[in-house]
């Protein structure tokens, strides 16, 4: 199998790579293996000198990265080039901060000196798409690779010179050969790194089924897994929400990244006192969008990164209006050259229509009317995803009330979800489980070890006085 790299404004190939060899997986899985008995033991000084180091590679390459983002799957040239400048915040976040995340925690027993530990588990395996090819892979390899672990990284097929770049800024930041390497295989090879002995856990952003594969393998062999997957966030106005403004967040919210978000808002519930005003605002704002050349610092929407995803929105948004739902603008694709898709707003969504049910990953936002809040946050409950939510209100302390009701990893009240190295981010339901980022993400890889120490003989424990 080749991995391709073809732009998908264009669609002409840039770059084709032959996936490694057998000989050659084996050889990167030992050093990975080999490398983190050494990574481990190196002081949190030295790691933080070469994190700032990996911030500072970013930092100077991120025109050349952001280039190589955007040819290869479409994003804005503005936004890939924002994304560098994100990794590079993360590696500084977590070189400035390890230490004390992982230091150890006393505990106070009787009789005893007890602390908690958290020590590394070893290889990491990654499994990463395409819709932020350098974000998703920095967000767990910066926490790993500053805990001690060493990372191996099986990158989306579509965006191969993203993983091979991300490889040589972890080499030119002086890290030893081995913490951080790129494997260039194919989906159907993943199982065998997974079972391997020497990789200790696996991380997933992904699909639901990419999800069950790993965590079903991952199961067997008895290996921890984070795992973010899908989402259908709710956006939810409420009847005294500031209209304006929510539109216009909601704009930003719904095709940021041509839509192609697990974070982007897909759901719009609104309460119908404001629901008209919301459409029409919202409407116009979709109307003043720039489709086109993801290159040019005026486009204001890219392509969508691969021809397969823009069949699936092709067939969401036709099943949606089969089914009843009402285009209000766009709804189709652009001619070719280019895998380009109409910002579309969907009205007069309902439960059983594609635009409810699944995922929309393009720029579709589905608009459902509510007639109050509880029904609201019926509706944003109404979905098996929960990934993360947003709450439009000038109400801030009742809409923190709302927000307990909401079945999801995160919450932003009047503001548009994101990710963010200080919070944890992650989801619940078919969304995943576990977390990135903050001191929660960087214990995900860790072995959270208790250490007691006994200080009297009487603490030392016996047969007849232990208890499992």
């Amino acid at each position: 199998m080749s991995l391709i790299s073809r732009n998908p404004a264009t669609e002409e190939i840039i770059a084709t790579f032959d996936e490694i060899s057998d000989a050659a997986l084996e050889e990167k899985l030992q050093k990975a293996h080999d490398t983190f008995k050494r990574w481990r033991t190196t002081p949190f000084a030295e790691r933080k000198v070469r994190m700032h180091a990996l911030a500072d590679v970013l930092r100077a390459k991120k025109e050349q990265y952001g280039k190589t983002i955007t040819e290869e799957m479409g994003k804005t040239i503005g936004t890939a080039v924002a994304e560098v400048e994100k990794c590079a915040w993360v590696c500084d976040f977590y070189a400035d901060n390890a230490e004390a995340f992982l230091a150890p925690e006393p505990v106070v027993v009787d009789g005893a000196e007890s602390f908690v530990r958290f020590d590394p588990l070893g290889v990491v395996l990654a499994v990463m798409p395409w819709n932020f090819p350098f974000w998703q892979v920095f967000r767990f390899a910066a926490p790993a690779a500053m805990a001690g672990n060493t990372g191996i990284l099986k990158h989306a097929s579509n965006v191969p010179r993203s993983a091979m770049a991300i490889e040589e800024a972890f080499r030119e930041a002086g890290f030893p050969d081995g913490v951080f390497q790129n494997l260039a295989i194919g989906a159907s090879r993943v199982e065998g790194v997974l079972r391997d002995p020497r990789v200790a856990a696996a991380t997933l952003t992904g699909s639901e089924s990419a999800g069950m594969a790993v965590a079903s393998v991952a199961g067997a062999e008895i290996k921890k897994t984070v795992l973010e997957l899908g989402g259908s966030d709710p956006f939810i106005v409420l009847a005294d929400a500031d209209v304006s403004f929510s539109c216009d967040s909601g704009a930003n919210a719904r095709l940021q990244n041509a839509g192609q978000s697990c974070i982007a808002a897909k759901r719009f519930i609104l309460v119908e006192s404001i629901a008209d005003e919301f459409m029409k605002r919202y409407t116009a704002l979709y109307r003043t969008l720039v489709i086109g050349d993801p290159m040019d610092e005026k486009t204001s929407i890219g392509p969508l990164a691969t021809e397969a995803i823009l069949k699936d929105v092709v067939r969401q948004v036709e099943h949606s209006v089969k089914q009843g739902a009402r285009i209000v603008t766009g709804g189709k694709r652009l001619p070719p050259p280019g895998y380009f898709y109409e910002p579309t707003i969907l009205a007069d969504v309902k439960k059983g229509m594609s635009a409810y049910d699944e995922e929309l990953f393009g720029p579709v936002a589905a608009m459902i009317v509510v007639k109050d809040e509880e029904e609201a946050i019926h509706v944003a409950n109404d979905t098996r995803f929960g990934l993360g939510a947003s709450i439009w209100s000038r109400d801030t302390k009742h809409a923190q009330e709302v927000a307990k009701r909401i079945e999801s990893g995160a919450v932003f009240i009047n503001s548009i979800v994101k990710s963010d190295p200080r919070v944890p981010f992650g989801g619940i339901k078919k969304s995943g489980y576990g977390r990135e980022l903050s001191h929660y993400g960087i214990r995900e890889f860790t072995n959270i070890k208790t250490v007691w120490i006994a200080t009297t003989q009487s603490h030392a424990g016996t047969i007849q006085n232990t208890t499992e």
